[in-house]
């Protein structure tokens, strides 16, 4: 039983964490790239990356294994540099969990960095400040509640996603089988116990997750 329980929860924290480091970096560089920017075209790149908030899991794995499925050019480059193909692998999970997870942390960014009064910022430009220090000094630091709270919910997104998961990373027990595939299997073949103790589980750890982001807000 401590087995069977402990390695999908061991495998979602795994992957959720590695998911959240890249969902912080990508929306820290596009949240702030898209801050109070006004151009042709924005409302269609925002469209682009915010569409996995509305898409049903089932087509963002759709289109996982697309791009990188063994057919795709991008899946034959990763299959031949690597040995092995992306799909049905840890790596795969990662993907799909960012996928997911980046819109949230993107909207939470961007809102944080507009909320910046954008005269400090000159201010600091003309005592001689750089791209890098403007953002490590004063843009990061004034943003820094909405930055940990896209963090958060990246991550408690994350650690539940199912669908895409399921279609491009598969449900290998050990390799790719997260909590929600687990709870799936587990209700499939009608062992309660084990279901009730990962729902419990999840559900836990995003309340825990939720208060956080509300104490930040507060």
């Amino acid at each position: 039983m401590a087995i069977d329980f402990w390695s999908p929860v061991r495998l979602s924290i795994e992957v959720a964490t590695v998911s959240s480091i890249l969902v912080v970096i990508l929306g820290l560089f596009l949240g702030k790239k898209m801050a109070n920017k006004k151009f042709k075209g924005i409302a269609l790149i925002e469209t682009v990356f915010l569409l996995p908030l509305v898409l049903p899991p089932s087509v963002v794995g759709f289109l996982l294994i697309i791009i990188f499925g063994r057919n795709s050019g991008v899946g034959q480059g990763i299959e031949w540099l690597f040995k092995q193909p992306l799909m049905f692998t840890w790596w795969a999970a990662v993907i799909a969990a960012t996928v997911v997870a980046f819109p949230l942390m993107y909207q939470s960014v961007k809102a944080g960095f507009e909320a910046i009064d954008e005269d400090i910022e000159n201010a600091a430009r003309v005592d001689g400040a750089n791209d890098f220090h403007l953002f490590m000094r004063i843009s990061a630091p004034l943003a820094l509640k909405a930055i940990i709270s896209g963090a958060i919910l990246s991550f408690a997104r994350a650690l539940g996603e199912f669908g895409a998961t399921l279609m491009f990373a598969g449900n290998i027990p050990g390799k790719t089988q997260t909590i929600p595939t687990a709870i799936y299997v587990a209700l499939d073949s009608g062992n309660m116990e084990l279901a009730w103790l990962w729902v419990t589980s999840m559900i836990g750890i995003s309340f825990i997750m939720l208060v956080c982001v509300h104490l930040m807000k507060s």
